[in-house]
């Protein structure tokens, strides 16, 4: 890092992807600001535990990332604990499957609000500082999806298209100011989160859980293998440190060749 310590938001960092990236932060020596719609209490422990492992400061604050204003106090919330914030990983997402003539109006809007424009509206609340210091790092986790589309994921794969369109936007207007903005875009990624949906897709489909890993949730992937939350975690530190600073703008696939075909 340029100095020490750097300070970084981490939207949607409760768990999963989120939380790997939280910890690989503190692990390289940064304040980590988390984030999540858990109740204080909840994540309190898992931000003692960073900082006392990494000797950095590591809190939390829950916010209602589909609003503006709770982007905005997450953001000022960060700022008011660290001073200011260098890193910003907008990571908060939801998803929900359907055809697109039966995709409910309010799961779209809440779709785009929190994959797309909470994005938006935390790169607009930490851009004007970064360019004044002449450093900063914006990492979008976007996904396969921002590149490639599947059927029935109208809503995922416009807000993800969109985010991949933002990085190379604001790359450009940052680009002479210190600031790279990149999009790492996963495949398929073991997570809690994926890992309780195989039950119920092996019951629903009659199949084993390995069959529906291997041939369900790994059909697209050509190393048939999850990636790994420790691999985007080590590509988001990777990409903040000041051997990453020529790579802005870019689209970063870790889908085990997913995009490729």
């Amino acid at each position: 890092m340029t100095t020490s310590p750097k300070s970084a938001v981490v939207t949607g960092s409760s768990s999963g992807i989120g939380l790997g990236i939280a910890e690989g932060f503190a692990a390289a020596g940064m304040n980590v600001m988390m984030n999540g719609i858990e109740p204080p209490e909840q994540i309190q422990p898992i931000c003692d535990r960073l900082s006392e492992a990494h000797g950095t400061k590591v809190a939390y604050k829950s916010a209602n990332m589909m609003e503006p204003t709770g982007v905005r106090g997450l953001i000022e919330a960060a700022e008011a604990a660290f001073g200011q914030v260098d890193v910003l990983v907008n990571n908060a997402g939801i998803q929900f499957v359907s055809p697109v003539e039966e995709f409910p109006d309010d799961k779209w809007q809440a779709i785009i609000n929190l994959n797309l424009s909470a994005s938006f509206y935390a790169t607009k609340a930490v851009m004007a500082g970064m360019k004044a210091r002449g450093w900063g790092r914006i990492i979008n986790i976007a996904s396969a999806h921002g590149l490639v589309a599947s059927p029935y994921k109208s809503a995922y794969v416009a807000a993800k298209h969109g985010i991949v369109g933002l990085t190379k936007t604001v790359a450009l207007e940052a680009a002479e100011h210190g600031v790279t903005v990149n999009a790492i875009c996963p495949g398929y990624v073991w997570t809690p989160l994926v890992e309780k949906q195989i039950p119920d897709t092996a019951k629903a489909r009659g199949m084993t859980e390995e069959q529906v890993k291997r041939d369900v949730l790994l059909a697209a992937q050509p190393t048939k293998k999850f990636a790994t939350v420790d691999e985007m975690s080590a590509l988001a530190v990777f990409l903040c440190s000041d051997v990453a600073a020529s790579i802005t703008g870019t689209a970063l696939p870790v889908d085990g060749g997913w995009t490729a075909q």
